[in-house]
C-alpha cells in the first residue's frame, strides 16, 4: 500500500531490519547521507571509527536504508564509493504478528535540490 510517499513493506527480514536500526551510529550515519557522502566522510562528520562506519555502511546497504550511489576520485587519487541513504523517514507499526515497516522514499527530485544546495 502507498499513500503520500510512502510505501508498507515486509522486507528485509524484520528483524534484520531492526538490528541494523538498532546498531549504535546506523541512525547518525543515515542522517548525514542526505547528501551523497563517501565512508571517509561520515566517518570524520559523525567521529567514528572508519572500520566501525565501513561495518554499519555494509548493514545499512544490505536492508536497503542506504545504497552506493557511484564512485568518485578521493582526495589521495582513490576511486572510493559515496553512500546515499534511500529515504528521508521510516514507520513500524507493532500491532500485527510481526513488525511492519512504512518508508517515505526519497525522490530524485529531493536528491537533486540537495546537491543544488551543497554547492
Amino acid at each position: 500500500m502507498a499513500h503520500g510517499g510512502w510505501t508498507k513493506q515486509q522486507e528485509p527480514e524484520s528483524s534484520t531490519l531492526l538490528s541494523a536500526l538498532g546498531n549504535k551510529y546506523s541512525a547518525e550515519i543515515l542522517c548525514a547521507a542526505g547528501t551523497p557522502k563517501s565512508a571517509q566522510t561520515l566517518s570524520e562528520d559523525i567521529e567514528i571509527p572508519i572500520a566501525t562506519c565501513y561495518r554499519r555502511i555494509e548493514e545499512l546497504v544490505d536492508v536497503g536504508l542506504l545504497e552506493c550511489e557511484g564512485r568518485q576520485l578521493s582526495d589521495e587519487g582513490r576511486r572510493t564509493n559515496i553512500y546515499r541513504r534511500t529515504l528521508d523517514e521510516i514507520e513500524i507499526d507493532f500491532t500485527g504478528d510481526r513488525p511492519q515497516f512504512s518508508r517515505k522514499r526519497r525522490t530524485e527530485a529531493k536528491n537533486r535540490l540537495e546537491e543544488q544546495r551543497q554547492r
